[in-house]
C-alpha cells in the first residue's frame, strides 16, 4: 500500500478504535453499534403497547474525533452526542446491540460506507406515517436502510399494521390523529423491537 492511501484510511482506523467508555459502565461504544432506548415522546407508550416491547426509539453509534455520537431519525435526521442521547431516554436507560462478528464485517470500506449512506438522509424530516419513501424517514427505518444499502445486511423483517396490536386506546388515538382511523393495513414497516429481536445482533450493554 502506498504512503498516501495509508493516510486515507488512518481517520477511519481510528474511528474503528475504542471511545471512551460511559460514566460508571464497562460499555466502549464502537462504530455501527445500535442503541435502544424507551423514549419520552408522545407516541413511546403506543409504541410499547403495539411491539410489546421497552424499544420506541434507536439510532446508530458513529465515531467522531473520538467522541461517540448517535445518527437518529429524530425530525430531522442528525447527530447527537451519545450521552445527550441517552439523558433523554426514560430513566437513563440504554441497550447497545453490535453486529456478529463486527470486527470481521466493520471494515474501514464498511464503515465508509455506512457512513456514506447516513450522509445522505441527514436533514431529512421524520415520518409519522411510517412510509417506506425516503423522503420522511424514522428512526428503525433509517437503522435498516443505512445496515442493509451500505452492507447489504437486513436486521430484523419487515411486518403490515395489520400484524400489530393496535387495540390500545394510545394507538387508536395516534391512528385517528395521523390516519383518521386505522392505519393501511398492508402497509409495511420495521420497529425497533424488530431489529432488537435480529439474529444477527449481540447484545453488549443494558443499563
Amino acid at each position: 500500500m502506498s504512503l498516501p492511501h495509508r493516510f486515507l484510511l488512518l481517520p477511519i482506523l481510528i474511528l474503528l478504535g475504542p471511545a471512551p467508555a460511559l460514566a460508571r459502565s464497562n460499555y466502549v461504544p464502537k462504530e455501527g453499534d445500535i442503541l435502544f432506548q424507551t423514549s419520552l415522546s408522545s407516541q413511546s407508550l403506543a409504541i410499547q403497547l403495539v411491539t410489546k416491547s421497552p424499544y420506541t426509539h434507536c439510532g446508530i453509534v458513529q465515531i467522531h474525533d473520538g467522541k461517540p455520537m448517535v445518527l437518529e431519525a429524530v425530525g430531522p435526521v442528525r447527530l447527537t452526542p451519545m450521552n445527550d442521547w441517552i439523558a433523554r431516554g426514560k430513566d437513563g436507560a440504554v441497550w447497545a446491540k453490535r453486529l456478529a462478528k463486527a470486527d470481521t464485517v466493520l471494515t474501514p470500506h464498511a464503515v465508509a460506507a455506512m457512513r456514506s449512506v447516513g450522509r445522505r438522509y441527514l436533514g431529512r424530516p421524520y415520518d409519522h406515517l411510517f412510509e417506506w419513501s425516503d423522503e420522511t424517514i424514522y428512526c428503525s427505518e433509517l437503522v435498516w436502510k443505512v445496515y442493509r444499502q451500505a452492507l447489504g445486511v437486513e436486521l430484523g423483517s419487515l411486518q403490515p399494521f395489520s400484524s400489530l396490536d393496535l387495540s390500545s386506546p394510545q394507538a387508536m388515538r395516534i391512528a385517528k390523529q395521523r390516519w383518521g382511523g386505522q392505519p393501511p393495513a398492508n402497509q409495511k414497516l420495521i420497529t425497533p423491537a424488530a431489529i432488537a429481536a435480529s439474529p444477527r445482533l449481540i447484545q453488549v450493554f443494558s443499563r
